[in-house]
């Protein structure tokens, strides 16, 4: 009897190229509960499922957008500004504007459009749930329906020159979080810099910007000299934690 009503539920559910979730199953996969899911339909943060009767069919493309909104909400993004960002992407607005939404003002990257088809062959078959969720953490992507958002132009080809190199991508994406807290801990020391000796401090920021890019950039170059050269890195330079 129990066989043949998992037959019978095997035959509901309908065949799709994706998997196919319950609202149950999945909240359960994106690991919240089902009030806070209906929460993101209500606001208009998830698309609305496909229905057949009084069943809503939800997919893969929902999952990932909840992972999205989570990997944003620990970033310290509130959900109305995630609304806009999801707003704009449905609205056909410029991948372009990502940065400005994502609160990224000042980024000059370019961001790239990608199907997941094409990020895999970016990442040569290591676009694991795991190193998603990782990429989604850091801000890298993002989703738009059935495509995928990356945010940066230079990273992701630095990242998938990596991964062709023999390195794996979960290594990748750990290095770039333990580069942007040296980073972060870099740009807090240039704001201070200006905030301490300058007026006016929003415009001196963006007047001397490349300044600033143009010195991490030196003590990078050099840094990686030294290195090369064999010679042990000063204790004194190490950042300190």
């Amino acid at each position: 009897m129990a066989h043949e009503q998992q037959e019978q539920h095997e035959q509901q559910r309908p065949e799709q190229t994706v998997r196919a979730y319950r609202t149950e199953e999945l909240a359960e996969a994106a690991g919240i509960p089902v009030r806070t899911l209906r929460f993101y339909r209500e606001r208009k943060l998830l698309p609305p499922p496909r229905r057949e009767g009084r069943i809503a069919w939800y997919d893969d493309h929902h999952l990932a957008r909840l992972r999205t909104i989570a990997a944003l909400l620990e970033r310290g993004h509130t959900l109305g500004g995630i609304a806009e960002l999801t707003a704009a992407f449905e609205n056909g607005r410029d991948v372009g504007q990502l940065s400005e939404l994502l609160g990224m003002g000042w980024s000059e990257e370019t961001p790239v459009r990608l199907t997941p088809e094409a990020l895999a062959d970016y990442f040569e078959g290591e676009v694991t749930p795991e190193n998603l969720a990782a990429s989604l953490a850091l801000g890298y992507v993002a989703t738009d329906g059935d495509e995928i958002v990356h945010v940066s132009r230079r990273l992701l080809d630095a990242s998938s020159a990596l991964v062709r190199e023999g390195v794996p991508l979960a290594a990748v994406l750990e290095t770039g979080r333990q580069v942007r807290a040296h980073t972060d801990a870099m740009a807090k020391l240039f704001a201070e810099l200006v905030a301490t000796h300058l007026d006016d401090r929003e415009a001196a920021l963006a007047r001397l910007r490349p300044l600033a890019k143009s010195v991490v950039e030196a003590e990078l170059t050099m840094a990686m000299d030294r290195l090369l050269a064999g010679a042990e890195p000063d204790p004194d330079d190490q950042p300190r934690s």
